[in-house]
């Protein structure tokens, strides 16, 4: 008999597999990619502009605020950062799936991933107010999200150390050590660029030094490229799996 062009092994075959490793890849330059171009053209073509400070004291670089405030730079941003919040939606959950199955019948790390995984959703969430909300715009809705998106990142990444710190023990995986030292080197770089930047940014509302706010920016900076490079970690974690769209 005749199978039509779904029957037998055919209809279960996936229309869509993609490895893990290119999914981590491609999320992680779109907001790479978006902010450096936003960057560049906001130093290019609004430096005036992007540069100005309260007390008109000379400055260097543009806060990601001021860079991603202006157009056509907000809608490049807009555009990256709405591209890759569903995956990363997507990577939130499939940790917290991870850390279920490892920590089976370990309640207080089952806890700590619970914790994890709103840290993980609060982060993006506060990533795309800020975006969608410039600081040109509504200031307090905008620096709220930032509020949120910073202090649940750092949360994150603590919550985030603690659990594999904890596989680490029990792991012979050397990508699972591997990955466990790079989190916390990065989670600690992130701190003190944070700590950096809520220095310099005190320091400039305070005494308007030239250029202050440019080592306030340039700090800023980091404490993003850090955060991206923090959840690029996911390559050694689930670098052998793939994600699938079968039919059904």
């Amino acid at each position: 008999m005749l199978q039509g062009p779904y029957g037998g092994l055919d209809r279960d075959r996936p229309l869509i597999r993609l490895r893990f490793t290119s999914c981590a890849v491609g999320t992680l330059l779109l907001p790479l990619s978006g902010l450096v171009a936003c960057l560049s053209l906001s130093l290019i073509y609004h430096f005036e502009e992007s540069t100005y400070t309260h007390c008109q004291v000379s400055n260097y670089l543009p806060s990601i605020s001021a860079a991603i405030s202006r157009v056509p730079e907000r809608y490049i941003w807009r555009c990256c950062i709405g591209l890759h919040s569903a995956p990363r939606f997507l990577v939130s959950a499939t940790y917290f799936s991870f850390y279920r199955s490892r920590f089976a019948s370990k309640l207080p790390e089952l806890l700590l991933s619970a914790l994890t995984l709103l840290c993980s959703l609060a982060e993006n969430c506060g990533l795309l107010l800020l975006t969608y909300v410039s600081s040109t715009e509504t200031y307090n809705v905008h620096k709220n999200g930032f509020i949120v998106f910073i202090a649940s990142s750092l949360l994150h990444m603590l919550s985030t150390c603690r659990l594999w710190h904890v596989i680490r023990r029990y792991s012979v995986n050397p990508e699972e050590v591997t990955s466990y030292r790079w989190k916390v080197r990065l989670f600690l770089f992130n701190v003190s660029c944070c700590l950096a930047a809520a220095y310099f940014f005190r320091r400039h509302n305070k005494f308007c030094e030239t250029g202050i706010y440019t080592l306030f920016a340039l700090c800023e900076y980091l404490v993003v490229f850090s955060n991206m490079a923090f959840h690029m970690t996911a390559f050694w974690d689930f670098g052998s799996k793939e994600g699938q769209v079968g039919k059904k």
